[in-house]
């Protein structure tokens, strides 16, 4: 995508080959900054500080924080140390382990002298595939949006949460993939943005980069997405996953899950758009198994902005020493979720809709 004019990834190699580069994603939307990966230690601050956020994207960045394990020390004690600390960042995201194991795995039937190469090598051919990936989630979700824009005369308003875009994945997005591919094709649309806290990810960052597309949208509080749809200015709702589980539940955002809900109630049709990537073959039933973040009470309790002198500033929201709780995400039932938009179509949010596009994933048929 653009930023200032210029093409941008996410995440890329430095001029090096070895440094891996980031955008500071804690910095937007006042300011751009670009940060370098030297280690594996760097790689976990980056996706445990969340400089760099949204499942598809944490599972590049442990990809290439492998890279920089292997370049460290391609010992198979090192590259497993190397392992344990990533995951260790974030639970919740299925990107994360499905990117280890897979970089793991593909190591492991290397000599230690061509680890370094067949790492970067894996971790570029992963980054390719997640931006492929996003871009046909975004036909695919298009055509869902251009049938809803058919049977209006008005701006289609969609409703998405925290940010499910290009900053969340290697490029292109989730969420924001069929948005930008209707846009882009003319439909005429708007867009209402919320997760105005804990992260404030939908107020900064979805925000911000609808803005440098030029799609419309309006910023909302969290708890205006029911009333919206109450009184009929909400068409459809898209979010993304950071875990879909295999029967059709979805984890994502804190609050995703009372959009679902919302949505329910008013008849209103809620899609997640869900790479492959972000599905745990493993897991049946997400309020059950799905591991819930527990992030610092700070993101609860103070707030981050730009003042009026442009310098950014934090503030206490709450009392001194009131306690909070920060849990980072939420798990929406299947039966709430009106479809799947994957790489391979739209499915059914059933076990039985993800094996039909998946078949290889179907326990007995040797995959």
């Amino acid at each position: 995508m653009l930023v200032n004019g210029s093409p941008f990834r996410t995440i890329w190699l430095d001029d090096d080959g070895r440094r891996v580069r980031i955008i500071d994603q804690t910095r937007l939307p006042h300011e751009f900054v670009v940060r370098t990966l030297a280690t594996v230690g760097d790689a976990c601050v980056a996706i445990r500080d969340m400089q760099v956020r949204g499942a598809p994207l944490i599972g590049a960045t442990a990809a290439y924080g492998m890279c920089l394990a292997a370049h460290g020390d391609p010992s198979d004690a090192a590259l497993d140390s190397a392992v344990d600390a990533l995951l260790a960042t974030r639970p919740t995201a299925a990107n994360l382990r499905w990117a280890l194991d897979r970089m793991r795995t593909a190591l492991d039937d290397v000599a230690q002298d061509d680890r370094i190469a067949c790492a970067y090598a894996l971790a570029a051919q992963i980054c390719d595939e997640d931006v492929e990936a996003c871009r046909t989630i975004g036909v695919h979700g298009d055509s869902v949006l251009r049938d809803l824009a058919s049977r209006k005369n008005t701006p289609l308003n969609i409703l998405t949460h925290c940010n499910a875009g290009w900053l969340a994945t290697v490029d292109w997005g989730t969420a924001l993939a069929p948005i930008y591919h209707a846009h882009d094709a003319g439909i005429t649309l708007h867009v209402w943005v919320d997760e105005t806290r804990p992260r404030n990810q939908g107020a900064a960052l979805t925000a911000w980069e609808l803005a440098a597309h030029g799609v419309p949208h309006t910023v909302i509080v969290d708890n205006a997405g029911g009333h919206l749809m109450q009184h009929g200015h909400v068409d459809v709702c898209i979010t993304g996953t950071d875990r879909t589980t295999a029967t059709g539940d979805v984890c994502n955002k804190i609050g995703t899950y009372l959009k679902a809900l919302a949505a329910h109630d008013n008849g209103i049709p809620f899609y997640v758009a869900a790479p492959s990537s972000s599905i745990d073959w493993a897991i049946r039933d997400g309020l059950r198994d799905v591991p819930i973040e527990e992030r610092d009470g700070c993101e609860v309790s103070r707030i981050t902005g730009c003042a009026a002198d442009g310098a950014t500033t934090t503030v206490q929201l709450t009392p001194a020493g009131c306690p909070t709780a920060n849990p980072a995400f939420d798990v929406t039932p299947a039966r709430l979720v009106t479809g799947l938009i994957t790489e391979r179509g739209l499915c059914d949010a059933t076990e039985a809709g993800l094996a039909a596009l998946f078949p290889e994933h179907v326990v007995g048929t040797g995959a």
